[in-house]
């Protein structure tokens, strides 16, 4: 009989590296010191909700209509106890369920309004608690503390790959307005050496988009990643055929993640369907992100000349896409 060929041996797995017992120590003792730094143990975040339930809380407000079975991945929680707070909160108010199209078994969950209203102090507390632990740090510091807390997400999430970012698009609520102001303020201020005179002009448009604001011509879209406001724009009416683009801002860190343009986009989309027929904005020849966008676009800069505002000598310029 002719001789079969012996199998090759398989490779046994490399066994994985040892970890020193002082690195383990290390990683207890920033766990141990993190934990208290930021209260886990104490009632979280001052409120009567578990880390758990706010941690649901916050993936009900930030997705679109999840199912359970999704919400317990995400969160690694078990099931029954996941269940359990989903009960508690229909019981509340909270939470309502409804029979998934493609999935007559599964239900999608949204929150009420009321749910919103029971999330949006915790949410709030929880911005200020993240402040506070920043604030007291020297900005290059501040710049250290970040890049760590990233460089952990990336090394210890999925196999060392980078962690999937949150982002949506919504409109705006209230306090958003407010917070758009301080934005271009702070962010000018910083990135350009603009005087506060340009933070006055913001908070005198976006008042006024406040007080004549019309839902049938206009619209605004407020940035969020990760469950953090980073950027804003607005369609504003000026005329019955023109329809205005004002109050674009992305925070630093949202930079470079294609959030710009996808704003200006969602500009475009809504004029168009309003029916008019060309978008006007303006700005400046120093904002070469911003104008490179409007460029791609389509805009084409129709008007431009020297100026002297905001404490710099700048070049405004009129921009202006037609949409059909």
């Amino acid at each position: 009989m002719p001789t079969v060929p012996a199998a090759p041996p398989v490779a046994a797995p490399t066994p994985a590296a040892a970890v020193p017992a002082t690195h383990v120590r290390a990683v207890r003792g920033f766990n141990r010191f993190y934990t208290r730094r930021i209260g886990v143990l104490a009632p979280y975040l001052g409120g009567e909700l578990s880390l758990a339930e706010v941690r649901v809380l916050y993936e009900l407000a930030h997705r679109d209509q999840p199912t359970a079975g999704e919400l317990a991945r995400e969160l690694g929680l078990d099931t029954g106890y996941l269940s359990r707070i989903l009960r508690r909160f229909e019981a509340r108010g909270w939470l309502e369920r409804s029979t998934s199209p493609a999935d007559a078994r599964q239900s999608l969950l949204r929150l009420t309004d009321t749910g919103h209203q029971a999330f949006a102090p915790l949410q709030e507390r929880s911005h200020r608690e993240a402040e506070a632990l920043l604030a007291p740090l020297a900005p290059h510091h501040r710049e250290r503390a970040i890049g760590a807390m990233d460089t952990l997400q990336q090394l210890l999430g999925d196999r060392g790959a980078a962690t999937a970012r949150t982002v949506i698009l919504r409109d705006p609520r209230p306090g958003d307005l407010g917070w758009v102001v301080q934005q271009h303020g702070e962010i000018y201020a910083r990135e350009h050496g603009y005087t506060a005179e340009f933070e006055a002009l913001v908070a005198e448009v976006a008042a006024g988009f406040l007080r004549r604001f019309d839902p049938a011509w206009e619209k605004g879209w407020i940035a969020e990643l990760d469950g953090e406001r980073v950027g804003s724009v607005f369609v504003m009416r000026k005329s019955a055929t023109v329809a205005q683009l004002r109050l674009l801002i992305l925070s630093a860190h949202a930079r470079g993640l294609g959030l710009g343009g996808r704003l200006v986009d969602e500009c475009i989309a809504f004029a168009r369907d309003k029916g008019y027929r060309r978008m006007v904005l303006w700005t400046n020849g120093q904002l070469d992100a911003a104008r490179a966008i409007y460029a791609a676009r389509g805009f084409l800069l129709v008007q431009s000349e020297p100026m002297q505002a905001y404490g710099r000598q700048l070049v405004g310029e009129t921009w202006e896409l037609r949409l059909r």
